[in-house]
């Protein structure tokens, strides 16, 4: 079995974010790391919206990310610190649209070790040194300079290690153009080691250490060290130089402290929510920052936005004199979900990339100079001393008054769990999560689709059957007209404000028209059944009408030609000449067959004509004619096709095949069976080659050319409307998540600077399409708290989600406790109670104690029809629904029950709980015919249970570590047989027949057998290794695909010779005396596929993701990423892709440094899965290299494309 793995949505969590100048203009652009990929976001100063500009993927786990700029340049590199045990820099290429790898130096062995460097990045803000450190013990400063053709240089390595010690941050100091000074949090534990008492961890201590570069003799040293507090986690740059004090902020618990060498420090405190039922004895840290300098009146003013682990941003200012700090001022700012980086852009955005949930781009309106009480170090430092001890200062949280949110990147992490259903019957099934964690958890339905804004929705006289756009003038900047065609008219509008009819225009308006094209420098051409209308700026008219009974039925233009075909199979053939007159051409073409469609590119720039004209037949072919004078209309070439061409164009795309400026001339064809084919066209000789094919949709393909991004595009339509586009130098075909539309032509105006307008029915539609590059339209259903599994409901295609969360206050237990501090006398400030979680999250209670509940949710409306709160310290961890073989409580033999699994006063760790239940829920319809569940009865067990599942009539349930069968009872669930217990916990259920797959929580899967005439579960097969099961699922009776939770997918596969032999093993005794082999079961399953994915997998699917498409396993990861691995059919596509892939691995070296096969070898060697996504990365090779690599696989180039681009859009998307 070999496996093709491919992503179908990238990584959506951000673990860093740094902002710069990297493509060396005015405006910031932030660059991303998403786990192991690198992004270049750019903010649309303008609009407020976040647009990706390259994605990039490295094939390595980042670290750590840092932009630096040598001294007197205006662009920033980027150094990335990840696994590879490589520091390596990269360089933003605006032309290629790509990063450059300008310096790589190895310094350590590969793997996320702890003393190899790579977690920690800083960078001298003057750009002559950086320092890259491990969590223990070394350091490593690299100086950083120019050669003589003002090239980046990199020098050897200097070593800062300091044995035993731990690092817990380090920073760069801002010093000016002194020597370049780091700053490090460390913790030495050589005594700890020695003391097994445990009074020496007691006693230890964490030191402030600065180590400096001394660039004269070219090595560091430690130059100064001061103990700060056991608590100190997060170091901040103070500006130095000529813009401030320098020096660090140290944040400690419920402390801010100002430090620097022979400096006073200065103390404030982190302040606190006012919140009634917080506890005041739990320590709070601050978890990220960002600073911001300006100039006011030529002065360097700077102040640090700091954000603690509960999401509230503090504003934090300094008062300071010739490099003295006199005061510093801190000031509750706003509060916003926790993010893991802040930057602050010169445009005056905030961009916050969220620990969990969708990220966010945020508007400084205000920078809280208002009257809102502020606290000094001063003060605090008196009221310090007075007491004795540090006081504790609250403030009344808000909502938002500084921050305004402008724009959202969705995040599916943490991605909880997914399901694959076509519950309406559509073209391709959706997929149904659940993500996020507390207050900013939701459940997303994700169609396979780019999301478009409706701009405006205007109701027409009638059903029109087409639409154009138009502009006046050749030199226009937006379009003028908007021309709808009826059955027997047509209607003219303005583009303005408002949109309305135009009455003196030159069009005939009583007759449908057939095209519409702005003509020349200044004039309209008006294409309708019985002749051409020239109509010329100062409203002359000059017409070409159709001879005798003939009419037009065809017709293509562009700015300087004029093509039609008439009733009798004639094509007539107008150009432009010198003098603005549009003349026919002498001779006519008289096609053999009818004409159903005709295509002609827009005129390259500096040139009077294009060279060719595409005509399609009812012959079920599309013919290319010459255009040239002397041979005009002359054929040059013909493709035959697999239906009748319904629609042409032909369109340059900026795609791979592009070099700078000139992109590849490509024929669209769309035809009447709902299939489109593109083909290559060779703007000399007019050959078409390297033909793709894709179908669409039932109904016929219409083809329109629009604008999207500034780059041409194609809208297609069908039964539903897709969008060809070019996004980083891939050409992309995405449906649109929007009914089905009639016409479509590209709509440009100053309220819409790119958009479509499109007709469907009576209405007239201005839609556009913002974000591209996104696999998935999502709709966002939100929910209480972390959701933990959830199950479909198949007759009422409704699902119930369990959600709970850990230290966290239940409503009940909220107003219990509240009412108590009014009865004690403290006052409730009622408008922060009534504060919405999802902005300040959900009050922290105490550890042990729990807040559930389980959910209904309709899917079509996106309506919560219930929410069932639990008590009791009860949480929800399963759910499955049932249909019981034998049910008293069913109406019907075929009704579905729900099964939920919780656990009362549940502990982590280690692992215990009060008591588990079974809880047994009835689907009903109220009276007001709404879904319901209703509690039959609550079943006590002895542990919590973690899956559940049908099996045979009954309910499988894993509890603790224990396989039960469980009966519906009139009065509780009935225990009916019970496995032995397995090693640790049972985390995953699968059945086939009378075959259980247990998925063990340490210890990978087991196969069971259900002996019926004994009653009895047996494991009669598992694995040899011990593998941390988060997700299983069943490939076949005999296969079974795992994930684990260090990243790892392997298939497994039973031998089927034991496969047999246990089934037709009748009497069962063979299972319960075969002998034990290495302390399992007697058979061991064989590992036919290893993979290391890069994240956590925590849903697998064995599905179709699109019409006619083969069965894939579907994989779901923790930081929100969506994979696909693809069967192999033919064992020559497996040998070609092993070599492809053995190609790429030396030509396209992994952007971070690592080596490709080393990282998908990471825990175990990587076998029978070939990379897809770095297969897909040749697309992105120099011409030469793709060259060489086809010549060597004895391809071209066109054959390798279209064979990576065929095994990802036949199996998804």
């Amino acid at each position: 079995m070999y496996l093709y793995g491919l992503t179908l949505n990238n990584t959506t969590a951000i673990n860093q974010a740094v902002r710069g100048n990297f493509s060396g203009t005015k405006q910031q652009e932030i660059i991303v790391a998403r786990q192991t990929r690198l992004e270049l976001l750019k903010p649309d100063a303008n609009t407020g919206k976040v647009h990706t500009v390259l994605s990039h993927e490295c094939f390595g786990l980042i670290r750590s990310i840092a932009p630096f700029r040598l001294t007197g340049a205006s662009k920033d590199y980027l150094i990335v610190g990840s696994d590879s045990g490589r520091i390596v820099i990269l360089e933003y290429n605006v032309s290629k649209n790509c990063f450059d790898k300008v310096q790589q130096e190895t310094y350590g062995k590969t793997g996320a070790r702890r003393i190899v460097p790579g977690q920690y990045l800083a960078a001298d803000p003057k750009g002559r040194a950086v320092m890259i450190g491990a969590i223990e013990k070394q350091k490593l400063v690299y100086v950083l300079n120019r050669d003589s053709a003002a090239n980046l240089t990199i020098s050897s390595p200097l070593e800062a290690h300091r044995t035993n010690t731990i690092h817990h941050h380090i920073v760069a100091l801002d010093v000016g153009f002194d020597n370049p000074v780091f700053a490090c949090l460390e913790v030495d534990y050589s005594d700890v080691d020695q003391d097994p008492s445990g009074d020496a961890f007691r006693d230890v201590e964490k030191v402030l250490t600065y180590y400096e570069l001394d660039l004269g003799l070219n090595h560091v040293v430690r130059k100064w060290s001061e103990p700060v507090d056991r608590t100190a986690n997060l170091l901040i740059p103070v500006p130095g130089g000529q813009d401030g004090p320098s020096g660090v902020l140290v944040c400690s618990e419920n402390l801010i402290t100002y430090r620097h060498q022979d400096m006073p420090e200065v103390r404030l405190p982190i302040i606190r929510r006012a919140q009634p039922l917080e506890d005041a004895s739990r320590g709070l840290i601050i978890a990220n920052f960002a600073v911001h300098k300006m100039k006011i009146n030529r002065q360097t003013q700077f102040f640090f936005l700091l954000q603690s682990e509960c999401g509230d941003i503090y504003k934090v200012t300094m008062d300071h004199n010739d490099g003295v700090v006199n005061n510093m001022t801190l000031k509750y700012f706003d509060t916003i979900p926790t993010a893991t980086a802040l930057c602050i852009l010169k445009s005056g955005f905030l961009f916050a990339a969220a620990e969990f949930g969708n990220h966010q781009l945020y508007s400084i309106e205000n920078l809280g100079d208002d009257e809102e009480e502020e606290l000094t170090a001063t003060d605090f430092m008196e009221a310090e001393q007075e007491q004795g001890e540090t006081p504790l200062v609250y403030f009344t949280p808000r909502a938002l008054k500084n921050l305004q949110l402008v724009d959202e990147l969705e995040s599916l992490a943490p991605f909880m769990a997914s399901q694959v259903h076509n519950l309406a019957d559509e073209e391709a099934p959706r997929i149904y999560g659940i993500c996020g964690t507390g207050a900013r958890a939701s459940f997303r339905i994700m169609n396979q689709g780019l999301e478009v804004s409706e701009l405006a929705v205007s109701e027409l006289p009638g059903n029109p059957s087409a639409v154009w756009t138009t502009k006046l003038r050749a030199d226009d900047a937006f379009q003028s007209y908007i021309v709808v065609s009826f059955t027997n008219a047509t209607l003219i509008l303005s583009i303005g404000e408002t949109v309305e009819e135009v009455p003196d225009t030159g069009f005939m308006t009583n007759t449908p028209t057939l095209a519409v094209q702005q003509m020349g420098d200044d004039a309209l051409v008006q294409v309708y059944a019985k002749g051409v209308r020239h109509i010329f700026a100062d409203k002359r008219v000059n017409e070409w009408r159709v001879p005798g009974s003939l009419s037009i039925v065809q017709a293509a233009t562009n700015n300087r030609q004029v093509i039609a075909a008439l009733s009798n199979g004639e094509l007539v053939y107008f150009e432009l000449d010198n003098m603005g007159q549009l003349n026919e051409h002498a001779e006519r073409k008289q096609m053999s067959t009818f004409v159903t469609s005709l295509a002609l590119g827009d005129v390259p720039e500096g040139r009077t004509r294009f060279p060719h004209v595409a005509v399609g037949c009812d012959d079920q072919t599309v013919r290319i004619l010459n255009l040239d004078p002397d041979n005009c209309l002359e054929p040059l070439s013909m493709q035959a096709l697999q239906g009748m061409p319904f629609s042409l164009a032909i369109l340059e795309m900026f795609d791979t095949g592009a070099t700078r400026g000139h992109g590849t001339l490509y024929l669209h064809i769309g035809m009447s069976n709902g299939v489109y084919m593109r083909t290559a066209l060779d703007v000399v000789t007019g050959q078409l080659s390297e033909s793709r094919t894709r179908f669409l949709g039932p109904r016929p393909v219409k083809l329109f050319k629009v604008a999207v991004h500034n780059q041409p595009a194609l809208l297609l339509l069908t039964s539903k409307p897709w969008l060809s586009y070019t996004f980083q130098n891939r050409l992309h075909l995405t449906p649109l998540s929007y009914e089905s539309l009639e016409y479509g032509s590209s709509f440009v105006s100053e309220q819409c600077p790119e958009g479509m307008v499109t007709v469907t029915g009576n209405t007239l539609r201005i839609i556009t399409v913002e974000k591209l590059g996104n696999t998935f339209n999502q709709v966002t259903i939100p929910l209480k708290y972390t959701p933990r599994q959830f199950a479909l409901h198949q007759p009422t295609s409704s699902f119930v989600i369990v959600e709970s969360d850990h230290a966290t206050y239940s409503p009940s237990e909220k107003a219990r406790d509240l009412a108590l501090r009014e009865k004690e006398g403290i006052e409730i400030d009622q408008d922060m109670m009534n504060l919405d979680p999802q902005q300040v999250g959900h009050i922290r209670h105490s550890k042990g104690k729990w807040a559930s509940c389980i959910r209904l949710i309709e899917p079509f409306s996106g309506q919560a029809l219930q929410e069932i709160e639990l008590d009791a310290n009860e949480a929800a961890f399963s759910v499955a629904t049932v249909q019981f073989a034998s049910n008293p409580h069913a109406g019907d033999a075929l009704e579905q029950f729900v099964v939920v699994g919780t656990g009362q006063d549940v502990q982590l760790q280690p692992r215990s709980c009060k008591a588990g239940f079974l809880r047994l829920y009835r689907p009903v319809l109220t009276e007001q015919q709404q879904l319901q569940l209703e509690l039959v009865h609550k079943t006590a067990i002895d542990d919590v249970p973690l899956a559940l599942t049908s099996f045979q009539g009954r309910l499988l349930a894993g509890v603790g570590s224990h396989v039960r069968i469980y009966d519906v009872g009139r009065k509780k669930m009935l225990r009916k047989c019970e496995s032995k217990p397995l090693p640790t916990v049972v985390k995953s259920l699968h059945t086939m027949g009378d075959r259980i797959v247990i998925g063990d929580v340490q210890e990978s899967v087991h196969y069971a057998l259900y002996h019926r005439a004994e009653n009895t579960i047996a494991v009669f097969a598992d694995d040899t290794a011990p593998r941390y099961v988060t997700a299983s699922a069943m490939v076949d009776y005999d296969t079974v695909a795992i994930g684990d939770k260090f990243g790892n997918l392997v298939v497994q596969r039973l031998d089927k010779q034991i496969s047999q032999s246990v089934d037709e093993d009748s009497t069962g005794n063979r299972i319960f005396f075969d002998k034990s082999y290495l302390n399992g079961a007697a058979n061991k399953l064989q590992t036919l596929c290893s993979y290391f994915s890069g994240d956590i997998i925590t849903s697998l699917h064995r599905t179709t993701l699109v019409t006619g498409g083969r069965e894939v396993i579907l994989a779901t990861s923790l930081l929100g990423s969506i994979s696909m691995y693809v069967p192999f059919v033919a064992k020559e596509d497996v040998e070609f892709f092993q070599n492809l892939e053995i190609h790429m691995r030396t030509e396209a070296a992994p952007l971070a440094g690592r080596d490709h096969l080393s990282y998908r070898s990471y825990y175990a060697p990587v076998r029978n899965v070939i990379d897809g996504d770095l297969c897909e990365q040749f697309n992105l090779l120099p011409a030469e290299k793709r060259r060489m690599i086809a010549d060597e696989l004895d391809r071209t180039v066109g054959e390798v494309q279209k064979k990576i681009e065929d095994m990802r859009v036949r199996s998804g998307y």
